[in-house]
């Protein structure tokens, strides 16, 4: 009888408000919001979408605020639709969610809506990356498809800050030790006090790429997060001749509704047939190159020697300085923004962009 009275009940309609029915803090500063329709509707979405909810705010703010919220919740559990909310130094509305938003409390949404979902896609393996609280449509995605009981291929990568800000760390790791197939991967900047850290720590580059998922050409990348965190992984995945139509990515800063507000992504594509030039300018040297060979690569060819240990831009060992001229670089953490804004360059790892000068 149960089954048949959910099979008639209709979908929710945002013309009908929500109601708050519990409240979970995951972090500081951080909290999962779940509600239900008072009706009685079920949630029709598709994992990875988001809600733009309409919410009380100072009068100095204009009284009433709308912020989009990814659904961290999964459509295969329709009686409830969750949001999880993080609120930055200055947040207005999820501040006042975290403040004052309680069950019971009704608040007025729209959507769901938004093309950053896996539910169409044909792939059998998935490799989720995100920074953050970009984890939200990760971790709709991943509860669907365990729910559906697929046979999950996912490897499912997570950036924090510290361990303690990783957002659903437990919940992830309960569902990896239920079911192969769920591969988890946590990246911190710094471990937190008295807490030995074992795994991966750093920014995330093309070495833990390579390390997290080996079988990473074979894979369809969805990435959420800030736009600098999107842009190396794009930057690290391009450089390893990853197929970029195989790459799906949401801002959670600026979640998309229809494929004419994608952006484009402008990123540097590296061409075999367009031609570089670079002045060796101690040495007096010239050579001509492809954009897609390296300066160390360029300077070795021409038969001049830049000190160099890894080849893979950690180390720092071949540094050198541009004079003139532009390079796509993409590092893994041998040089630092300092020396970058000086005008360096690590000379394995950059790719010349027509005319360059280099101090060599």
């Amino acid at each position: 009888m149960k089954d048949l009275e959910t099979n008639k009940r209709s979908a929710w309609q945002d013309s009908e408000m929500l109601e708050c029915v519990s409240v979970v803090p995951e972090m500081p500063d951080t909290a999962s919001f779940s509600f239900r329709a008072p009706s009685g509707a079920l949630f029709d979405y598709q994992p990875g979408q988001f809600l733009t909810l309409e919410i009380p705010a100072p009068v100095q703010s204009g009284g009433v605020v709308h912020r989009t919220y990814t659904i961290s919740s999964s459509p295969s559990r329709p009686r409830s639709i969750t949001i999880t909310a993080k609120a930055q130094a200055d947040s207005i509305g999820t501040r006042w969610m975290l403040d004052s938003l309680r069950p019971g409390m009704r608040v007025k949404a729209l959507g769901p809506a938004g093309l950053f979902t896996n539910a169409n896609s044909s792939a059998g393996k998935f490799l989720l990356i995100s920074a953050g609280s970009g984890i939200t449509p990760m971790m709709s995605m991943t509860t669907c498809m365990w729910d559906e009981g697929q046979d999950l291929d996912v490897v499912f990568i997570n950036c924090a800050k510290r361990p303690s800000e990783i957002i659903f760390r437990q919940r992830l790791e309960h569902m990896a030790s239920r079911m192969p197939g769920l591969d988890l991967k946590f990246v911190i900047e710094e471990p937190d006090l008295y807490r030995p850290w074992s795994g991966y720590q750093g920014l995330f580059n093309q070495l833990m790429l390579g390390l997290m998922a080996p079988d990473y050409l074979e894979r369809e990348v969805y990435c959420c997060g800030p736009e600098p965190f999107m842009q190396a992984v794009r930057d690290a995945l391009a450089g390893l001749g990853f197929d970029m139509e195989k790459y799906h990515q949401e801002s959670f800063g600026a979640p998309v509704e229809s494929a004419a507000d994608q952006p484009d992504l402008d990123d540097v594509v590296l061409d075999d047939d367009s031609s570089a030039e670079i002045s060796f300018a101690l040495s007096g040297v010239t050579a001509k190159c492809s954009e897609t060979d390296t300066v160390l690569a360029a300077a070795r060819a021409s038969g001049l020697n830049i000190p160099s240990g890894c080849t893979f831009g950690v180390c720092g060992t071949c540094k050198v300085k541009k004079t003139a001229g532009e390079v796509h670089m993409v590092h893994n953490g041998g040089i630092s923004e300092d020396d970058i804004e000086a005008g360096y360059i690590l000379a394995c790892c950059s790719h010349p962009i027509g005319k360059l000068a280099v101090e060599v």
